[in-house]
């Protein structure tokens, strides 16, 4: 008899990537199993371990001989949350998989809306935070700078507030597992693949245990990465700026010509020279380096290696995932 036919897909898979969540895992799936008993005909909760170095691998194998219906995967290393993210949906086998964070600022509660909305016909189902209270000013600040930045120069626009936090259909998972590209933006992926999508409005929780992976560096590490993956407005911008500071040399050459057949010639100032010198040789470099983080963005590409590697499957078939990555 065929396996698959013995183990059907579940309705509602919940895929979720974790990185030194020991301490959370156990109060997460004791508040997610009671939400998804009650919306879901049937279930699984599919971990991924981003190469934790804590307990986390050893508390998912506790839990699935506990439940057979919590399964994991764990990479070799750590490939990052976004990696972790396109991992997370390839293993969920669900008509719809939910995907959240471990640390429980995503309410699991919340999940039975999503999956109320995906019932009247939504296949992007997208939390929508209600504020940013208790963020760092600062880090509110980036958030709007950065968000106002993709509005403006993004090939799609983001709605505010939502993140990972969300509900896919089978058929946007589907056309997500075609995106391969190895800087992953998920939030603009998520929006770019379009599909009849809808936000529900969620209260950020406190983080039950631990605290965030993400510093400041990281943050702009991932902004960055985002507007390059989405905008080709940074390369474009710099034949823009050339053209406006041609157009000021030469405006300036025939003043200074016109000056000298008039007035003669003037003392050499060392000090405008110097700055203009900076100045042209800052932008050059700056520009340079634009032109190198796209270069660099091609190269990671074409060297076609797999996102990720998988050293352990804890109650995941060997043939799993049902759409095989490249």
């Amino acid at each position: 008899m065929d396996d698959k036919a013995e183990n059907p897909p579940p309705e509602i898979s919940v895929a979720i990537p974790v990185f030194n969540e020991a301490a959370n895992l156990r109060p997460l799936v004791a508040r997610l199993k009671p939400v998804l008993e009650r919306c879901a005909a049937s279930f699984e909760i599919v971990f991924v371990d981003d190469g934790s170095s804590d307990e986390t691998l050893a508390g998912l194998r506790e839990l699935h001989e506990e439940d057979a219906r919590v399964k994991a995967v764990s990479f070799s290393r750590n490939f990052g949350k976004e990696i972790a993210i396109a991992a997370a949906l390839d293993y969920s086998r669900g008509a719809a998989v939910a995907l959240m964070d471990a640390d429980l600022q995503h309410p699991p509660e919340t999940i039975a809306q999503f999956v109320a909305k995906w019932r009247e016909g939504y296949k992007n189902v997208y939390g929508v935070r209600r504020d940013r209270a208790g963020e760092p000013l600062l880090r509110t600040l980036f958030a709007n700078l950065f968000y106002g930045l993709f509005d403006r120069f993004g090939e799609t626009p983001l709605p505010r507030g939502a993140g990972d936090f969300r509900l896919l259909d089978r058929q946007a998972i589907d056309a997500l597992s075609r995106m391969r590209e190895r800087a992953r933006f998920s939030k603009g992926l998520f929006a770019w693949i379009g599909f009849k999508s809808i936000g529900v409005p969620f209260e950020v929780e406190e983080r039950a245990s631990g605290r965030s992976k993400f510093n400041y560096a990281k943050l702009i590490r991932f902004a960055l990465d985002g507007l390059m993956s989405f905008s080709s407005v940074p390369l474009k911008v710099w034949a823009v700026v050339g053209i406006i500071v041609s157009t000021f040399a030469l405006a300036m050459a025939a003043y200074y010509f016109w000056r000298t057949v008039f007035y003669g010639v003037d003392v050499p100032g060392y000090a405008s020279l110097i700055v203009s010198i900076a100045f042209l040789g800052g932008m050059q470099l700056f520009s340079l380096g634009v032109l190198g983080e796209y270069i660099a963005l091609i190269f990671a590409e074409v060297k076609g290696r797999p996102l990720y590697l998988v050293a352990e499957r804890v109650g995941v078939e060997d043939d799993e995932p049902a759409r095989p990555f490249k």
